[in-house]
């Protein structure tokens, strides 16, 4: 069993956070989302054969419609705007369509 230090583990937390905080600001900016609405994104693990051990899943939250997630295949730090734009088409579609 590895240790870590409780210093090493608030460096990772910080880090994680500022990344989250940018991606956050990246696709919420790419939504045109409103003051009202919500976003969040989170690194979850991924059970899926084929998925890497962690992904990341953001959830769209905007004022009077369905909460819509959606799942990135890649941990946070491997977001590309690739990702973000595909995030982008697909809520679009979802919107447009009415589903969550």
């Amino acid at each position: 069993m590895a240790f870590i230090s409780l210093k090493a583990w608030k460096a990772r937390s910080a880090e994680q956070a500022a990344l989250s905080a940018r991606l956050k600001t990246e696709i919420a900016t790419a939504l045109d989302l409103r003051p009202e609405d919500a976003l969040t994104i989170n690194a979850i693990a991924c059970p899926d054969p084929g998925c890497p051990d962690i992904e990341t899943v953001i959830l769209v939250m905007r004022a009077g419609e369905p909460t819509r997630a959606f799942r990135i295949r890649r941990p946070m730090e491997a977001v590309e705007a690739a990702d973000i734009a595909q995030v982008v088409e697909e809520e679009r579609e979802r919107r447009a369509a009415g589903t969550a």
